[in-house]
């Protein structure tokens, strides 16, 4: 007889990543047992950054759904690219990126990745000091 596997629904739910921004809980192994994927909601308040990170042995694709986004990546932090809603844009796995909304409404997102723990392979960066006097400190509910 064959294994039936029973589809998951994920009504509710949230947390903060380590990287920064609240997440919706999504679809990830912790969540349904996913097996090679996450996906999961992010909400970026206006005037908010995240930390610096990349995501080891996993590539991301993320989704604009509202707002806009500024997304330093790369070598040094120094790559810039400005997202607005229904954007996309492809993270290659363990490529250092940083999002940061200037804009003066919340960004909302869709971030897909190839990591079903999701925040395990998340790995932390420096802020290069050259960054940080152009973007500034930290501050609650960025992503």
């Amino acid at each position: 007889m064959a294994d039936h596997k029973q589809c998951t629904v994920v009504r509710t739910g949230q947390y903060q990543g380590v990287q920064g921004g609240t997440f919706g809980i999504g679809i990830s192994a912790r969540s349904v047992g996913a097996e090679g994927l996450c996906l999961h909601q992010l909400v970026m308040s206006a005037g908010s950054r995240g930390r610096p990170h990349l995501h080891e042995g996993h590539e991301s694709a993320i989704f604009i759904q509202s707002g806009q986004v500024e997304v330093w990546h790369g070598e040094d932090l120094t790559e810039h690219v400005i997202l607005h809603a229904g954007d996309y844009i492809h993270i290659p796995a363990d490529t250092p990126h940083l999002p940061v909304n200037t804009g003066d409404h919340e960004m909302v997102c869709l971030v897909a990745r190839t990591d079903p723990q999701e925040q395990e392979g998340v790995r932390l960066l420096d802020l290069p000091a050259w960054l940080a006097t152009r973007i500034g400190p930290l501050t609650v509910g960025a992503g």
